[in-house]
Order: C-alpha cells, then sequence, then structure tokens
C-alpha cells in the first residue's frame, strides 16, 4: 500500500478533522458542565468550577467568568512563560467557554437539578471526561487550571500532573467553604472520577494492538491488512533459535476493534500460524495520531 506523504491537500484535511474532533470533545464537555455540574454547584476543579464559585458571590454567569478567568490565566502565561500554546489550545479553550455560555444562557439545555447528588457527579464527570479525552487526542486542552499547572512547572519543576490535582482539590475545598461540606466533598469525588475517566476514555480512544505474526501465507495476511483492514505491514526477518532456519516475521499495528476480523482471516488461512498480540500504548504516524501529539 502506498502512503502519500506531505501533499498540502492531506495536510489541511488532517488539521480540520482535528479541529472539527477537538471541537465535538468541547461541545460534549460542556453539555457535562451545564447539565450536571453548574446547576448543583459542583465545582470540579478548572476554569468551570472556579467560575461556579464567584458565580455564587457576583452574579455574573458561569459563562462570562469563564471568559474572565481563562483571559486572565493566557495573559498570566504570557508574561510569566512566554506564549508557547499552540493556536488549537487557545480555540478549545475560548470554544468551550462560548458552548458552555451557549448552552446555560443563550440556548439553554435540560438541566438536571440535585434530586440525586452523586448522578449529577456521575454524568457530569463521565461526559466532560469523554469530551476532554477527545479534545486531549487533537492535541489540544481546554486550558483552565492546565495554564496554572504549567506556570508553577517552569518556576518550581513541580510535576504537572500532581500540581494540576492540587490546584483541582483546593478549588473543591473552596466549593466546600462556599456551598457546604457535602457539596465540596462531591465536587471533589467528582474531580478524582473526572481524572479516572480521562484516562479510561484516553486508553480506549488510543490504545492500539501490535501483532507479529509467524506463517507459511504471511503474503497473503500481508495483503489482506493491507488492501481489506487498510492498515500497513512490514516484514522483520528472523531464525528459528530450534529449527535454524530463516523466517519472516509480519509485523501489524491496527485498532482493537479491527483485531478479530484479522484474527479470523488468519485462522480460515494457516491454522498452524504463530501470533503474537499485545498492547501499544501509543502509535503515531501514518493513519494513527498525528506525529506531532507527542506530549
Amino acid at each position: 500500500m502506498e502512503i502519500i506523504e506531505g501533499g498540502d491537500l492531506v495536510k489541511k484535511s488532517v488539521i480540520v478533522k482535528e479541529y472539527i474532533v477537538a471541537s465535538l470533545g468541547v461541545a460534549l464537555t460542556a453539555v457535562g458542565v451545564v447539565t450536571f455540574l453548574i446547576p448543583n454547584n459542583i465545582a470540579a476543579g478548572g476554569a468551570s468550577g472556579l467560575a461556579i464559585i464567584l458565580h455564587h458571590y457576583f452574579k455574573l454567569p458561569v459563562g462570562i467568568w469563564m471568559y474572565i478567568i481563562n483571559a486572565l490565566l493566557f495573559l498570566l502565561a504570557f508574561l510569566t512563560v512566554g506564549f508557547d500554546f499552540s493556536v488549537k489550545t487557545i480555540y478549545c479553550t475560548f470554544l468551550t467557554t462560548f458552548f458552555i455560555d451557549f448552552f446555560d444562557r443563550i440556548v439553554p439545555i435540560p438541566k438536571y437539578h440535585a434530586g440525586d447528588m452523586f448522578i449529577a457527579v456521575f454524568f457530569g464527570s463521565v461526559i466532560t471526561a469523554v469530551g476532554m479525552a477527545i479534545t486531549f487526542t487533537q492535541n489540544a486542552s481546554t486550558g483552565g487550571t492546565d495554564i496554572v499547572a504549567r506556570i508553577l512547572n517552569r518556576f518550581f519543576a513541580l510535576p504537572i500532573g500532581t500540581t494540576l490535582l492540587t490546584v483541582d482539590v483546593l478549588i473543591g475545598i473552596t466549593a466546600g467553604v462556599t456551598f457546604g461540606a457535602k457539596t465540596g466533598m462531591y465536587a471533589i469525588l467528582a474531580i478524582i472520577m473526572n481524572g479516572m475517566m480521562i484516562d479510561f476514555a484516553m486508553k480506549g480512544i488510543e490504545t492500539s494492538t501490535l501483532v507479529m505474526v509467524i506463517s507459511e501465507k504471511n503474503d497473503e495476511i500481508a495483503r489482506f491488512v493491507l488492501y481489506d483492514l487498510q492498515r500497513g505491514a512490514t516484514f522483520l526477518e528472523g531464525k528459528g533459535a530450534y529449527t535454524g532456519k530463516d523466517r519472516q516475521i509480519l509485523l501489524i499495528v491496527l485498532k482493537r476493534r479491527e483485531l478479530g476480523e484479522l484474527i479470523s482471516f488468519i485462522r480460515k488461512t494457516d491454522k498452524k500460524a504463530f501470533i503474537i498480540v499485545s498492547e501499544a500504548r501509543y502509535t503515531f504516524g501514518e493513519g494513527f495520531q498525528n506525529i506531532h501529539n507527542v506530549f
């Protein structure tokens, strides 16, 4: 299978796709925040959590507070660590704010008012986590306390993940002072659940499968991978330790959902094939993540 590289049209289509997918992730995040978190004062960290708290004291809409917070954070970052944020991150940060304000005030969507706070925490955390995970896979973020974590990392060499969690927990504690201890504990629970769900969702979205096949019919298997699964394959040279014979090893990387189809084909083609399947946590390159998305 030939791979076309470097074409301007291909590059533009990839960029457009990344922005569209990131925008969908941002919209989903906003739905989770507006439907479940804001109505129940669950300040689950981030700029939205801080905005919910500020809204309680100063009656500007949550979306307006988010505009102010994010603008101030970007200005602070510019003055302290330099302007090294991608255009996509800036775009997603303010698009998140726009969608939250849009769904909250301009074209209101249904909101879940606490009959059961745990339901609000659970669904709010799950929906926002899936949306954020989708955005992260496109090499963007939704800003907020991410910016604070990056500033502290630059000056004090504090781990970004630990710093981000600490800042968000402090926002949860502040929510407890503002709305009561019970609500504060639910906010911290939402922060923990959100972090866990983002990791879970990212793993489901990004994880690929590495398959190594030793077969007498590697050529047939390779053609199936190339032309039916539309994936790449590589022949590696090997030698059997026991037999001393030269063997070809077929190296394949594909999405987990495609594994069943490949195994089924190999089973029909060569029942004696030797197959090794393992998880590829990150895969960068054609057909997978953009190489520029490396952390």
